[in-house]
C-alpha cells in the first residue's frame, strides 16, 4: 500500500510541510505498526517528521491506531499505574523500578513497559532484572501488589520496529513520544509519563487533554517517569480533558542532598532493596509522587 501520499505532506520542510488531521495520522500509523512500509518509506517517515514536528492531533491519531492494535492488558477492577521507561540512566541512576517497587507495596498493580534504545544507557529492564523480576515474554493480567515488565516488542512488533529505526539514523521519531502517551491496559489506569524539555510539556499536555486520558506528567530523571531525587518537579494530573496542578515545583536548594548510587544497575538495585528495606529513606520527591499516583489511582 505504502505511505508516499502521507510523505508529500509531511516531508516538505519545516515551513512547507502539512499537518495531518486525526482520522490521516491513525491511518498513517496503523500502515506503519502494520508493517505495511518498507524500510525506506519507514525511514522516510521518522526524518520528515523529525523536522516538521507532531501536532496534538497528529498524536492523538497515533495513539488511536496504537491502542487498536496493541496486546493489552487486563486490569479488572484492580487499581493499575502505567509506567513507560525508554530513557534509561545516563548520569543517574534509573529508579523507575523503585517507583514501580513503593506503588506494589502499597497493594497496586504496576505495569512497566520500555526497550532500550540507546546502548550507552542503563535501562530500567537491566535493573528490574537483578531485583529478580524478570521481562515478560507475553502480556498478564495486572495483579495488585505486583510489578511486572513488559518489553515494547511483546505489546506490539511494529512498534518496536518503529523505535528501532533509531539505531539506524540516531535521532528520535514519533515512536519516543507515541509510547510515552500510549495506554497499554484495557480498563481503568492511570499513565505516569514525563518529558524531557519544555516543548514536551506543551505538546504533551495538549495531547492527554485531547485524547482524554487519565496520566499524571512531570518532568522526570533523564527522561524516565519517576521524580528526580534532588529535586520535586511540578506534576500535572490530566482527566477526562481536565488538567490540574497537583504538586508545584520545589523552590531552593536542598539542606541536603540524598544518597544515590551510581548508574550501574547492581549497584542502583542495591540501593532500591536497601530503601524497601527502611535501610535508607525514600527520596522526598519520590515519596511525594508515590502519594499523588497512589490518590489518583485509588479515587
Amino acid at each position: 500500500m505504502g505511505i508516499s501520499n502521507y510523505i508529500k505532506d509531511i516531508g516538505r520542510g519545516k515551513e512547507g510541510a502539512r499537518a495531518l488531521g486525526r482520522a490521516q495520522a491513525a491511518d498513517l500509523m496503523g500502515l506503519i505498526l502494520d508493517q505495511q512500509v518498507s524500510d525506506l518509506e519507514l525511514g522516510a517517515f521518522c526524518i520528515a517528521m523529525r523536522i516538521k514536528g507532531e501536532t496534538p492531533e497528529e498524536m492523538a491519531g497515533f495513539l488511536d491506531a496504537t491502542h487498536a492494535r496493541l496486546n493489552k492488558v487486563h486490569t479488572g477492577q484492580v487499581p493499575t499505574v502505567v509506567l513507560p521507561s525508554y530513557n534509561g540512566a545516563r548520569k543517574l541512576p534509573v529508579l523507575t523500578p523503585l517507583l514501580a517497587l513503593l506503588l506494589a507495596r502499597e497493594g497496586v498493580a504496576v505495569v512497566v513497559h520500555g526497550s532500550a534504545t540507546e546502548d550507552k544507557r542503563v535501562s530500567s529492564q537491566a535493573v528490574f532484572a537483578h531485583l529478580g523480576i524478570e521481562a515478560r515474554a507475553q502480556v498478564a493480567p495486572a495483579a495488585a501488589g505486583q510489578v511486572q515488565f513488559i518489553p515494547t516488542g511483546v505489546l506490539h512488533a511494529g512498534l518496536d520496529r518503529l523505535l528501532g529505526v533509531r539505531r539506524v539514523v540516531g535521532l528520535r521519531n514519533p515512536g519516543h513520544s507515541l509510547v510515552k502517551l500510549m495506554n497499554p491496559c484495557d480498563g481503568p489506569s492511570l499513565v505516569v509519563s514525563s518529558y524531557t524539555h519544555p516543548e514536551y510539556l506543551l505538546s504533551m499536555s495538549a495531547t492527554f487533554a485531547l485524547t482524554g486520558q487519565h496520566a499524571l506528567l512531570l518532568r522526570g530523571t533523564e527522561g524516565e517517569a519517576v521524580a528526580d531525587a534532588r529535586r520535586t518537579p511540578a506534576m500535572d494530573v490530566f482527566k477526562n480533558g481536565q488538567t490540574l496542578r497537583v504538586q508545584e515545583q520545589q523552590e531552593g536548594s536542598l539542606a541536603k542532598m540524598p544518597e544515590l548510587p551510581g548508574t550501574d544497575a547492581a549497584a542502583t538495585a542495591l540501593y532500591i532493596e536497601h530503601v524497601l528495606q527502611n535501610l535508607l529513606p525514600v527520596p522526598q520527591a519520590i515519596a511525594l509522587q508515590v502519594q499523588h499516583i497512589l490518590r489518583e489511582v485509588q479515587a
